[in-house]
């Protein structure tokens, strides 16, 4: 594999956790959370009913997080048609605490706290099983360098030849071919 850093925690088996410290304000890190057109730019728009029990639908669309790039054929669908992904709010304390279930199979959670540079970040989904888990660790570490370059206003690092070389070290590191 290339040389590029795997910086997800697999803490127990069908888990990962991510931790960063964002460079904003939690404020801002909540909208970009939180907020459909924001999350947009790094993960995937659709509206939040913020409240515990409310509904969260998730758009990805590549093609707008990373424009100027050729997609795997394998992702082609995703990059320039979308897919959805549905949920319901189980945990929401703003501006610190969102959870929600992911396609009632699994549950992500976005842990808010600031710090004198900006705003730690811990994401942890659970119930993953071990495919899954290839891909979401592998999404989620290049969805969060992407927050992180939104934040800084640069411009981020193209997505599908970076997430090909994430799964290839996640697939090494977890055990698991897909």
């Amino acid at each position: 594999m290339s040389n590029i850093e795997l910086n997800g925690d697999h803490t127990t088996p069908g888990t990962v956790r991510f931790t960063r410290t964002l460079p904003a304000p939690i404020e801002r890190v909540w909208a970009y959370v939180t907020e459909s057109d924001k999350r947009a730019t790094w993960l995937a728009s659709g509206e939040m009913e913020l409240r515990v029990g409310g509904k969260v639908h998730l758009h990805f669309l590549h093609k707008n997080i990373s424009p100027n790039e050729e997609p795997p054929e394998d992702f082609r669908d995703v990059h320039y048609e979308g897919a959805d992904k549905e949920g319901v709010v189980t945990q929401c304390d703003p501006p610190h605490l969102l959870a929600f279930t992911w396609n009632e199979t699994s549950e992500v959670s976005f842990h808010l706290t600031p710090v004198a540079d900006g705003t730690r970040l811990e994401l942890i989904h659970r119930k993953l099983d071990p495919t899954t888990n290839l891909y979401v660790s592998s999404g989620w570490q290049l969805h969060l360098d992407i927050l992180s370059a939104r934040l800084e206003g640069i411009e981020p690092q193209p997505f599908w030849e970076n997430f090909l070389k994430l799964k290839e070290g996640y697939s090494e590191k977890l055990g698991v071919k897909d």
